[in-house]
């Protein structure tokens, strides 16, 4: 993608302030991208030109959006409801109407669409049932023959790109490790908070999840590597009208991490043991109360535990009693080679949030 400027272009991300968004602006400001960033609170980070809309209006979109022109567009925000019929509805239609408030500017040339391995394990009330793709998951693996957003935010974006003449690309991310506040997916920033949790009070640091992820394979995603994935799909001939798996490219086992993550944190672990412990039922009645008395003492940023902490998510993702394996040879064999160590992934960003001064 050129432009006459001596910028690549101009970029709108979708989502600006969540987990995938704030990496993705950061790269694109490094890259010399004119970067918009949208959201309902219109926080943006540096560099980035702050757009504020909510994505269910679209009236305030298109007047919002008026002018902005991009060429690039990445959507990475989500909303969670309470039945996969309101996801649909929600969630599909923020697609829609963003797409639709850009068309009359006839500027979008590639739009990329960050979705997940629910795409082949299944929405959150049907999550592992069913027949599904033998693992490693790969991009050609039909489609569930069950309701899924992620279903109906693909069809509203090749309806637009076939009605608007621009390509596309889609980026099924596993477990993403990552830097943000305030974020459903945030799995590090989580353990980091429930560690620190176990310190302040002497308590053992126990893995939550089932014998499955605690004894088995998993691979995860870095918030830095999906933004480098949807930026090449951007730039590049074979990124264009593919969908992409996203994984950093190396398996390990929680079972070797997890004591890896309490050294670090200096805390006294607990594996496995006959049953999981999820973390919703075992934080304490008071953590909150907790965490605010933590914040005040080390002059934390965000004394808050609700945007620190998603227990439920975390929950999920340990939880399952079903194998989640992502195979990455069709983004290699396109041209993209990039990857992280997983272990060192978490670690970094544990660094991140103790520089940002989030956690103590």
């Amino acid at each position: 993608m050129t432009s006459s400027s001596s910028s690549p272009g101009r970029a709108l991300v979708v989502g600006a302030t969540g987990i995938i968004g704030q990496s993705l602006s950061t790269q694109l400001v490094a890259g010399e991208w004119d970067t918009f960033g949208l959201s309902r609170s219109g926080g943006a980070g540096p560099g980035v030109t702050p757009v504020a809309a909510d994505l269910s209006s679209p009236d305030a979109l298109t007047a919002a959006l008026e002018g902005v022109d991009p060429e690039l567009v990445a959507i990475t925000a989500w909303t969670r409801q309470s039945t996969e019929a309101e996801n649909i509805a929600v969630n599909g239609a923020a697609v829609r109407n963003v797409l639709a408030a850009l068309a009359p500017s006839r500027s979008v040339r590639h739009v990329a669409l960050m979705t997940g391995l629910k795409h082949y394990l299944g929405p959150f009330e049907a999550y592992g049932t069913g027949e599904m793709p033998d693992t490693p998951f790969r991009e050609e693996s039909p489609r569930l023959d069950y309701p899924n957003f992620y279903y109906a935010q693909e069809d509203e974006l090749f309806e637009a790109a076939q009605r608007d003449d621009f390509t596309w690309s889609v980026h099924r991310s596993h477990t993403v490790f990552g830097f943000a506040t305030g974020n459903a997916m945030n799995m590090v920033l989580t353990i980091s908070a429930y560690a620190t949790l176990c310190k302040e009070l002497g308590l053992p640091f126990i893995f939550p999840g089932s014998q499955l992820q605690w004894d088995g394979l998993t691979d995860v995603t870095d918030a830095d590597l999906l933004a480098e994935q949807i930026i090449w799909a951007g730039t590049h001939e074979a990124g264009r009208d593919e969908a992409f798996n996203i994984a950093n490219g190396d398996v390990f086992r929680w079972r070797t991490l997890w004591p890896r993550i309490a050294e670090h944190f200096e805390v006294q672990w607990e594996g496995f043991e006959g049953q999981p412990r999820p973390l919703a039922d075992t934080i304490p009645a008071d953590a909150a109360e907790i965490w605010r008395r933590l914040a005040d003492r080390h002059a934390l940023v965000e004394p808050d535990l609700e945007r620190i902490a998603s227990w439920w998510h975390t929950d999920g993702d340990l939880g399952r009693t079903i194998e989640a394996v992502t195979d990455m040879n069709k983004s290699r064999t396109a041209g993209f080679l990039n990857f992280r160590d997983s272990r060192d992934s978490f670690f970094h960003h544990v660094e991140r949030y103790r520089e940002a001064n989030i956690i103590p």
